[in-house]
C-alpha cells in the first residue's frame, strides 16, 4: 500500500488546537465527503461521516485537535504568556517555534531558573518579535491559541512531523474510507473535537451514535527508544491492539475480534499494555448501558512533541485492520 504523503503533510501542516478545530474539520471532509453517504456536524463540531447499512453500528473514532498553547498574558515588552490546552511538558517546549492562525509566528523562550527540573510553564514565555505590548495586540489577542510549527519530514521508512496525535488516526480513517469498504453493517467515522482536553467531542458523539462497537485510532508510546517507557510496543512491529490504558480495559472479546481479523488477514500485530493515557474509547465505553469499545493504536515516538515519529509500515497495517474491523460481521 503506497504512503499518501501528501495527505499526511497536508493534515499536520493545519493548525487546530483544541476548541479551534474547524480547520481541519473542512480539510477532512473534502477529503472523505465522494465515499459517504452523510457527513453532518454535531453541536460540539464532531465530523460525523456515515456509510449506510442494515447492520450493526460500529463506530470508528480518530481525534482532530492538537496540544496548543492558550495566550492569557502579554506583558509591556510584547512577550507572551500562555496555558496549556491539552498535555504540555515545559521542557520539550523550549526554542520550539509556534505558529498562530493569522500566521504571527513566534519562539518559546525560559527566564531565568535556577533549578531546570523544576520548570514549570510559568517560567516559559512567547517572544514574537516586537517592542511593546501594543506592538503584539497588532498580532495577537488574550485568548489566541498557538501550536508548534515544525518542519515535515519522511524517509522511505518512516513520517516525522507535528500533530500526529492525532492526525494520524485521522489519515487511517480517511485511507480506510478511501478503500470503498462494502459491508452491511452501519459505519460512522468519528473525527472529533477536544480529546487532548478530556475526550469531550468523543463522549457526545457516543451518546448521539449509541453504537454496538466502538473503535478508536489513535497513537501509542513506544518502548524501542531511550526516554524511559518500559513496554512492548515497538516501531515496525505492526497495529498495536490495546488492551488497557488509564481509561480503558478492553473487553476479552474486543481483543479477541481484532486479534483473530489481524490473523485471518495477515496483518502484523502486536498488543499494547499502555499505562497511562486515554483515548475517545475510554469515553465511548461508558456511554448509556455501555459499549464494548477497542482501540487500533499507531506506534509513535516523542508523542506530544513537535516532532512525532511513526512508522508507514505500521500505519499502512492500521488502515487493513481498521478495514478489516468495519467488514466484519459483528
Amino acid at each position: 500500500m503506497q504512503f499518501n504523503s501528501k495527505l499526511m503533510n497536508e493534515l499536520s501542516d493545519i493548525i487546530s488546537p483544541s476548541g479551534r478545530e474547524k480547520n481541519v474539520r473542512e480539510f477532512i471532509k473534502n477529503e472523505v465527503k465522494n465515499y459517504v453517504d452523510e457527513i453532518t456536524v454535531d453541536a460540539l463540531g464532531n465530523l460525523i461521516a456515515h456509510k449506510k447499512g442494515t447492520g450493526k453500528k460500529v463506530l470508528f473514532s480518530a481525534h482532530m485537535d492538537q496540544i496548543g498553547l492558550l495566550i492569557n498574558d502579554i506583558d509591556e515588552k510584547g512577550f507572551l504568556r500562555f496555558c496549556a490546552v491539552g498535555g504540555i511538558n515545559p521542557h520539550k517546549m523550549i526554542d520550539q517555534r509556534v505558529i498562530f492562525n493569522n500566521g504571527t509566528q513566534g519562539i518559546v523562550c525560559v527566564e531565568k531558573v535556577e533549578d531546570y527540573s523544576k520548570l514549570k510553564l510559568s517560567n516559559l514565555f512567547i517572544d514574537i518579535m516586537v517592542p511593546s505590548k501594543e506592538e503584539a495586540e497588532k498580532h495577537v489577542n488574550i485568548g489566541d491559541m498557538c501550536v508548534s510549527k515544525t518542519s515535515y519530514y519522511e524517509n522511505d521508512g518512516y513520517v516525522m512531523c507535528n500533530a500526529l496525535d492525532d492526525r494520524i488516526g485521522c489519515y487511517v480513517l480517511i485511507e480506510a474510507l478511501k478503500q470503498n469498504i462494502n459491508t452491511t453493517n452501519d459505519l460512522y467515522f468519528v473525527f472529533s473535537v477536544q480529546e487532548e482536553v478530556g475526550c469531550r467531542g468523543a463522549k457526545t458523539a457516543g451518546y448521539a451514535i449509541n453504537p454496538d462497537l466502538c473503535i478508536a485510532l489513535d497513537v501509542t508510546a513506544t518502548g524501542d527508544s531511550l526516554d524511559g517507557i518500559k513496554m512492548a510496543v515497538k516501531l515496525d512491529n505492526g497495529a498495536a491492539i490495546k488492551i488497557r490504558d488509564n481509561s480503558l480495559l478492553v473487553p476479552e472479546e474486543v481483543k479477541n475480534f481484532l486479534t483473530e481479523l489481524a490473523k485471518e488477514n495477515n496483518i502484523k500485530y502486536q498488543y499494547e499494555v499502555l499505562e497511562f493515557g486515554g483515548t475517545d474509547s475510554g469515553a465511548i465505553h461508558t456511554t448509556k448501558s455501555g459499549v464494548p469499545s477497542g482501540v487500533i493504536s499507531i506506534p509513535s515516538r516523542n508523542i506530544h512533541s513537535g516532532n512525532e515519529i511513526v512508522s508507514k509500515f505500521d500505519v499502512n497495517e492500521c488502515i487493513k485492520l481498521t478495514v478489516a474491523a468495519a467488514k466484519a460481521v459483528i
